[in-house]
């Protein structure tokens, strides 16, 4: 279980590292309006909605913490966005379905945000740009029925400090 477990997380993390789909260069906000730590953290692309940076979660399959390789091109965005600016800092929020007990879906939620950032990490994140959180259950929809509802909190967002 533990190998099949620990050869399906290298797996994806090579389908990460193994992009071939470009990623969009973002531009800086120019103009007397925007502030030093604007133009600094490029905080426009991050809130432009045609950009790849503005699409924040990543969705978790239940029960599970690898990340899948239909997100390879988000976090190649957001891990090349905080490479090339050294004075972001973001927060994964890990999020649980609310079922099972509250403690096993907050070390969940915890060990989905430590994926994602792990992935990162890969593509040349630092650790000190990152903060990792759980939330578990806390922020679920309690009056799911379905799957479909409960895939849905099974996610882990990503937020700039400064945004």
């Amino acid at each position: 279980m533990k190998k099949s477990l620990l050869l399906a997380s290298l797996l994806s993390l090579f389908l990460i590292g193994c992009s071939s789909t470009p990623i969009v260069d973002v531009s800086k906000p120019a103009g007397p309006s925007a502030s030093n730590d604007e133009n600094d953290l490029d905080l426009a692309s991050l809130r432009d909605p045609n950009n790849i940076l503005s699409k924040r979660s990543i969705y978790f399959d239940y029960d599970k913490d690898i990340v899948k390789a239909e997100y390879k091109d988000l976090l190649a965005a957001h891990a090349k966005y905080i490479v090339s600016h050294p004075k972001a800092k973001m927060t994964l929020t890990g999020n649980t379905d609310d079922r099972g007990s509250r403690e096993y879906n907050v070390s969940l939620g915890q060990k989905r945000s430590v994926s994602v950032k792990k992935s990162m990490n890969v593509l040349g994140a630092q650790d000190g740009q990152i903060e990792t959180v759980s939330f578990g259950e806390e922020r679920a929809d309690t009056n799911c029925k379905d799957d479909a509802c409960y895939a849905k909190d099974r996610r882990v967002d990503i937020s700039y400090e400064k945004e």
